[in-house]
């Protein structure tokens, strides 16, 4: 009987032992086609899912791949029942097909008449369909296309969707790369997404972004999932040079509009007149606009009046940033947007509110996901150093916690006094280092700033200022910056090496991916990155540190614990 790391269960759980030689292997397979729900120091447990087997059939994982690896690994014999349901649910993906008929326009074909049957029949899809045309083909509403898939997906048909995609407006954008053929100057290949390079220098897509903009176009619209640091916007960037029409960036913010314009005028053909901001300040409508998701989310007298933006221009290309925190404005709108190339870019595709298959239907699958650890491996992001550290509340903070309502609990643990000089003991442990201390909660912030003579950065900070604190950082005049959550997502930090988290978005993993990836830019003398988090011991600070965790430890990531007491050591 084999001795591999894997303990598959009957309910779809499979356990990984960490200390076996062969659970780095084991764990990268399994991460195309199942979920960590749980990583405790010895065994971690994942959950093999629909939605993760429908995501691996549309990136080119089939079942044979996904059983043989459960066969390879498994310690016991593999459940035979869960073997053919595995089967069974990748075979689901593409039974129906959304596809471009000459004479009748969008229509839903299958070869499985059955299926066809059921979703007809289903009270939720009836109003979407039109006339029959054959016993394996019917007639979709145009409009219902996204509202389509949505609902197949729901009733455990998820649609390959085939049908095509209008070009949108022309528009020539190239690339400045030079050719995959030419050598660059004295032989060297510098980064694909390096920080430094001038406008003009030559530069190339790294093999892994090129994949990922080829899959994309394979797929038509889907989700490249690449770590943060791994040059996410060079993907968007080929995508649009690809597509070669007008194209429009939906980012998180005003800081993020403008990384990604001075991103596009240093790796494209593309001029300052060309692309254009839509912002709350500004309001440019160019051939790449960038826009960001809170001016299209604005309400006003009950409408979005700036949703028109996407609406009534003929776009060839729209490119989700961070598509995993997409608003559900955006998600409403995108239903309708199904003609339209539509291209995701996350580091995670996890959602805290549960809304992955709507990413999965309405953006697309994911097309391409490249381990963290192998693009490491790579030397394209930094390696990085995962420690926890633990406070003991004092005494009166520890009754306080006790005897407060759940609703205050974990803003009185997170916050606790205790943290502040735990905080500065770590900086002074890293000195000469680019350090960035990251926290929730404004008055904390604030004491740590006084603290430690560092400016601090918040979302009532102007942009202006934002960027001027952001470029400080980046010239090494700043050594220490403290910001909330707004310096989480899309934010291009190189510099930094250290980052130390004092409180989150409760047990948020997309938040820990994102706090982390502040720091993997690739070192110049090739050091690791540290990434801190300080919590109250036995307390929801520290269970919720440990749920923020699983997505890293999929990842490969393993925590160090430490006693704040044991920062004097060495």
């Amino acid at each position: 009987m084999p001795d591999g790391p894997l303990i598959v269960q009957s309910d779809k759980t499979v356990l990984l032992e960490v200390d076996h030689p062969d659970a780095t292997e084991a764990r990268h397979a399994l991460a195309s086609f199942a979920e960590l729900e749980r990583a405790p120091e010895h065994v971690h447990t994942y959950r093999i899912t629909n939605l993760g087997l429908w995501n691996a059939r549309a990136a080119g994982v089939d079942a044979e791949r996904v059983l043989d690896v459960l066969l390879t690994h498994s310690r016991y014999p593999v459940p035979h029942a869960l073997l053919v349901d595995i089967d069974d649910t990748m075979s689901r993906y593409g039974r129906l097909r959304l596809e471009n008929d000459p004479v009748h326009g969008l229509v839903l074909r299958t070869d499985d008449h059955p299926v066809l049957e059921e979703v007809l029949h289903a009270r939720k899809t009836a109003d979407m369909f039109g006339p029959r045309i054959d016993g394996r083909t019917v007639v979709v509403h145009v409009a219902s296309r996204g509202q389509l898939k949505q609902a197949l997906l729901r009733l455990g048909w998820p649609a390959e969707d085939a049908a095509g995609y209008v070009d949108g407006t022309p528009y020539p954008i190239g690339l400045t790369e030079v050719p995959a053929t030419g050598e660059l100057p004295d032989g060297e290949y510098p980064d694909g997404d390096a920080v430094g390079t001038a406008p003009g220098e030559p530069w190339r897509l790294r093999p892994y972004q090129r994949m990922a903009v080829e899959n994309f176009w394979a797929g038509g619209s889907g989700v490249v999932v690449l770590p943060c640091g791994a040059g996410k916007t060079l993907v968007g960037a080929g995508a649009m040079a690809t597509a070669g029409a007008t194209t429009l960036v939906l980012v998180t913010n005003t800081v993020s509009a403008r990384q990604w314009k001075a991103e596009l005028l240093r790796r494209t053909t593309l001029t300052e007149a060309e692309i254009g901001e839509y912002s709350g300040a500004v309001k440019e409508v160019r051939p790449v606009t960038i826009a960001t998701y809170q001016v299209l989310t604005t309400k006003r007298g009950g409408i979005y009046p700036h949703l028109e933006l996407v609406n009534d221009h003929d776009w060839g290309l729209i490119i989700y940033d961070e598509v995993h925190l997409l608003p559900a404005p955006i998600f409403r709108l995108t239903a309708d947007l199904q003609a339209r190339r539509r291209l995701g870019l996350t580091a995670t595709l996890v959602r805290e509110d549960g809304r992955e298959s709507e990413v999965f239907s309405l953006i697309g699958p994911k097309r391409y996901d490249a381990p963290w650890k192998d693009i490491e491996a790579q030397g394209y992001i930094a390696p990085a150093e995962c420690i926890e550290v633990r406070v003991e509340l004092p005494r009166d903070e520890r009754v306080a916690y006790a005897m407060a309502e759940d609703a205050d609990r974990y803003r009185l643990c997170s916050t606790s006094e205790v943290k502040l000089p735990v905080v500065r003991s770590i900086v002074e442990r890293h000195p000469g280092e680019q350090v960035l201390v990251i926290g929730q909660y404004l008055d904390q912030l604030q004491e740590l700033g006084e603290l430690l003579d560092a400016p601090v950065l918040t979302g009532s900070t102007s942009v202006a200022e934002r960027q001027r604190l952001f470029g400080a950082f980046r010239d090494g005049e700043i050594g220490v910056l403290v910001v909330s959550k707004v310096a989480n997502f899309s934010i291009d930090l190189p510099e930094a090496s250290v980052a130390v988290q004092v409180s989150g978005a409760y047990g948020s993993r997309q938040e820990e991916a994102q706090r982390l990836g502040r720091l993997l830019r690739p070192k110049e003398d090739g050091k690791s990155a540290h990434f801190y988090t300080v919590v109250s011991r036995d307390t929801l600070d520290q269970d919720y540190a440990q749920k923020r965790q699983r997505f890293l430890a999929e990842q490969g990531y393993a925590y160090t614990i430490l006693d704040a007491a044991d920062l004097a050591q060495p």
